[in-house]
């Protein structure tokens, strides 16, 4: 299923996120850099993309790690998982974290995030004094794999 996500270039240089295939679920998002940024051992920084976004409401934009740099230089967004909201219009950033221990550069026009547009669904929360019990009742934390 397609989904039409208008995206305005902040700076004429910003590179549109692009698919790496065509069943990608995430779309390669770019470092935008004047020069290139080194990112210490366990240090997060804030790299621009040069793009905002208009995400249809009912999706929600969400950022998560590529693969070949999380687990060949260690770098990797700092909340694990970012989230970009429907009625946010202004920059968006990755803010990557060094999980190496060694010092990492970010060129400009480097891939260094993937994004997922993806539905989500709201839920009113109300109080109640007791819940349906379950089989698995309040074990959490590995609780389901016990024997």
């Amino acid at each position: 299923m397609k989904q039409t996500v208008r995206i305005k270039k902040l700076n004429e240089n910003a590179i549109l996120p692009t698919y790496g295939s065509p069943y990608a679920a995430g779309a390669d998002l770019y470092a935008l850099v004047e020069e290139a940024i080194t990112v210490a051992p366990h240090e997060t920084v804030f790299v621009h993309t040069g793009l905002s976004m208009e995400i249809p409401e009912g999706f929600a934009g969400l950022i998560y790690a590529r693969s070949g740099i999380a687990c060949k230089r260690g770098l990797a967004p700092a909340n694990k998982v970012g989230v970009v909201d429907s009625d946010y219009r202004g920059e968006v950033m990755v803010a990557l974290h060094n999980h190496s221990e060694i010092p990492q550069t970010v060129e400009n026009g480097e891939r260094i995030a993937q994004l997922v547009i993806t539905p989500y669904l709201t839920a009113d929360f109300i109080e109640a004094e007791t819940l349906d019990d379950t089989e698995r009742g309040e074990g959490g934390f590995g609780s389901t794999g016990r024997k």
